[in-house]
């Protein structure tokens, strides 16, 4: 069996606040270190009320103490956002409490809206992603001599680097540095047979790996049923929907017929959006987990799955564990 790993966005429900949000974070995060997940992930959104892990290095560092062997980490820091020297302190200090446990994904988008990228101070001159992550990647590195800034903590903490993406760039950055990638497949499939290509075709071996790791992104709504499967993932697919048109807010309640609340047009880019989805019982998501590994053979899988109900997301999360467990190992 391949690795699988959760990502979670700290789902804000309706009805629900912040700290009930987090809470359920690491109720789920504890649930899933006893069903086998590898790694535990937070992205960093902003100015959503939905999502309540904007603050992702304090979120992990809540995590963490609350776990004892998952892997806990940023699927992920949007590096842009952020001077590269406080990332290394802060991924720094939670590696120094947290030894071999912590993990650092890295994104390029902004994680939010225009406006918002103004207020977090977010430049907007020349793309400076690429250099960025290299001067990150020194921070965290072995101290040189004669090195005017290092990173107290973080220097000599190796925090294992991913760089996450939804296009093409984040492929080839990642295979020209020899970092594994991560591909946002569970929200923006367009560019995945492309761009895992790419990466696969185009890596360099690096100090760190010596051959491509790819991790596929999946989302899992998973019920006792099939139609509870379906009835379960109307939360996410109403909240996409919100979003896409302008209209951010905490997680919808589940809905019998989601068609009768979403626009047949938004519906359909809403689909489109999370195709890489397994939906259904136990026998169903199993198979279209295996058909989605099949077809693109990774290295490790990422679960998500938002669900208004946190105990539905708990069983949904159990389901998918089961369904990795009873998978047959990829052949070397």
């Amino acid at each position: 069996m391949i690795p699988y790993s959760v990502l979670d966005l700290s789902p804000v429900p309706e009805g629900a606040c912040t700290a009930d949000a987090l809470h359920n974070t690491l109720d789920l995060a504890q649930h899933a270190e006893a069903w086998g997940y590898k790694r535990f992930w937070l992205a960093e959104h902003h100015n959503m009320p939905g999502i309540a892990s904007a603050a992702t290095a304090v979120a992990i560092g809540y995590v963490a103490a609350g776990t004892k062997t998952i892997r806990v980490g940023s699927g992920g820091i949007m590096l842009p956002n952020h001077a590269p020297l406080m990332v290394a302190e802060a991924f720094g200090t939670l590696a120094t409490l947290y030894p071999d446990r912590i993990d650092l994904g890295l994104g390029r988008a902004p994680g939010t809206d225009g406006a918002t990228s103004q207020a977090l101070r977010r430049g907007l001159g020349a793309d400076s992603f690429p250099h960025d992550v290299v001067e990150l990647m020194r921070y965290l590195g072995e101290p040189a001599p004669g090195d005017l800034v290092r990173a107290h903590p973080g220097a000599g903490t190796h925090v294992p680097l991913w760089i996450l993406g939804s296009s093409l760039y984040g492929a080839q950055l990642a295979a020209h540095l020899g970092l594994p990638y991560a591909f946002a497949s569970h929200f923006a499939p367009q560019a995945l047979d492309e761009a895992l290509e790419i990466y696969r075709a185009t890596f360099r071996p690096s100090a760190t790996l010596a051959r491509p790791h790819f991790m596929l992104a999946i989302n899992v709504f998973a019920g006792e049923t099939d139609a509870e499967g379906t009835y379960l993932k109307s939360s996410m697919q109403q909240a996409f929907a919100n979003l896409r048109s302008g209209r951010p807010g905490k997680l919808p309640r589940p809905v019998a017929d989601v068609a009768a609340v979403v626009d047949p047009a938004m519906l359909r880019q809403v689909g489109h959006a999370l195709s890489c989805s397994a939906t259904g019982g136990p026998a169903t998501v199993q198979r279209e987990l295996a058909a989605l590994i099949d077809r693109y053979q990774p290295d490790e899988v990422i679960l998500t799955g938002q669900m208004h109900d946190h105990k539905a997301r708990l069983r949904s999360f159990q389901i998918a564990a089961d369904a990795m467990a009873a998978l047959a190992p990829l052949p070397a």
